[in-house]
């Protein structure tokens, strides 16, 4: 009988695991998207173009902080060719999740990523932006239909 009860209290306890390390459930399609959202700043800093832009949909519309208007796929990497052709390299610092939600085919995460542009020996500026990204699944994929970013200011004394 004490095993029986230790097996439930088990079972309960791994039912509850999510619960008790992040605060609510986090779905599978969760998951997918932040794993997704992870491997857009990898590709960023693996200099993998092909790859990142894999993860954007054809008929993409977004506005990314470093850009004066809004831009659709075809203008998606001309961000990182700006700095790489100077010869600096990406460096992801921190990603920190905000919030997501996921409505059908449809899911949308916002975060802060805090990176850096760096020379050969290492120096850059650090900043953070604020980044929004809507997914849709297409077929069994899922990609980026919209987005927007914008720089965190700097807290003066800071």
């Amino acid at each position: 009988m004490r095993i029986i009860r230790a097996l439930c209290s088990l079972a309960v306890l791994f039912a509850l695991f999510p619960l008790l390390t992040i605060g609510s459930p986090v779905s599978e399609t969760e998951r997918l998207i932040w794993d997704l959202e992870h491997s857009y700043w990898q590709y960023v800093q693996d200099g993998n173009l092909t790859a990142y832009q894999n993860l954007w949909h054809k008929d993409f519309l977004g506005w990314p902080s470093v850009e004066n208007a809004p831009v659709h796929k075809d203008h998606i990497t001309d961000w990182i060719i700006s700095q790489t052709s100077k010869g600096l390299s990406f460096r992801l610092v921190d990603f920190k999740p905000a919030a997501i939600q996921t409505n059908g085919d449809l899911v949308v995460v916002c975060y802060w990523v805090t990176s850096k542009w760096a020379s050969n020996d290492g120096k850059g500026t650090e900043r953070t932006i604020r980044v929004f990204h809507t997914w849709l699944k297409t077929g069994n994929d899922w990609q980026i239909v919209s987005g927007m970013s914008m720089p965190v200011p700097a807290i003066p004394g800071k």
